[in-house]
């Protein structure tokens, strides 16, 4: 596995451990041992991962979540840290990087973030600009339901168009914080938001912007 996302794998599966079974989480509905189980589920059950995306294939994957929610949660931290079976396409080094930087930093800040004494986690610049190139590149995929333009702004200035529209909100913060504003999670992102007010606060209110 590659550096990224083989160091937020064990970093999440760490703090998963840390925190029990039954912690709060950023993600609605859900105790750490449901993400736990939704990790899992992703990287060994593609039959019923489909589910994440496919609104048909929901049900299989409820029921396939609920599956592995009831087995004992140290071995679903255990799965976590040994990361997808032999022959799974996440054993390749450029899909692990390209499908699990962006995963596991967005599921660790998930398990942070939701703990009443969550401090800010120092980020070095290399790994900064490689969430930032994966934020490049889906950005107009994750913008796809905005209410209003969106452009998103690094404080170096450099930008990504997620949304072409009237009137534009330009929300600036660092590649990292700028991704969990993109995933929904707004209210736990250190982000600044420019525009006029109403597109502000409607977007803001989006619960989730793309995927």
């Amino acid at each position: 596995m590659s550096t990224f996302a083989k160091r937020e794998r064990l970093l999440l599966a760490d703090l998963l451990e840390a925190e029990g079974p039954d912690a709060p989480t950023l993600c609605e509905g859900w105790q750490t041992r449901d993400l736990a189980a939704h990790v899992v589920v992703r990287e060994r059950r593609p039959d019923a991962a489909g589910g994440i995306l496919i609104k048909q294939l929901a049900p299989r994957l409820e029921r396939v979540m609920a599956e592995f929610a009831s087995k004992p949660y140290e071995e679903l931290i255990q799965l976590i840290r040994t990361g997808p079976p032999r022959f799974s396409p996440f054993q390749l080094k450029q899909v692990d990087e390209m499908s699990n930087t962006v995963e596991f930093y967005v599921h660790t800040e998930d398990v942070r973030r939701a703990q009443p004494d969550w401090t800010p986690r120092e980020l070095d610049g290399v790994f900064q600009d490689a969430l930032w190139s994966r934020l490049e590149r889906s950005a107009r995929l994750m913008g796809r339901g905005t209410p209003t333009g969106l452009v998103l702004r690094r404080p170096d200035g450099q930008t990504a168009v997620a949304h072409r529209g009237t009137p534009v909100v330009t929300v600036t913060g660092e590649p990292s914080e700028l991704l969990l504003f993109s995933y929904g999670r707004q209210d736990a992102a250190d982000v600044q938001l420019e525009g006029e007010k109403d597109a502000v606060a409607k977007l803001h209110e989006t619960k989730q912007l793309g995927i």
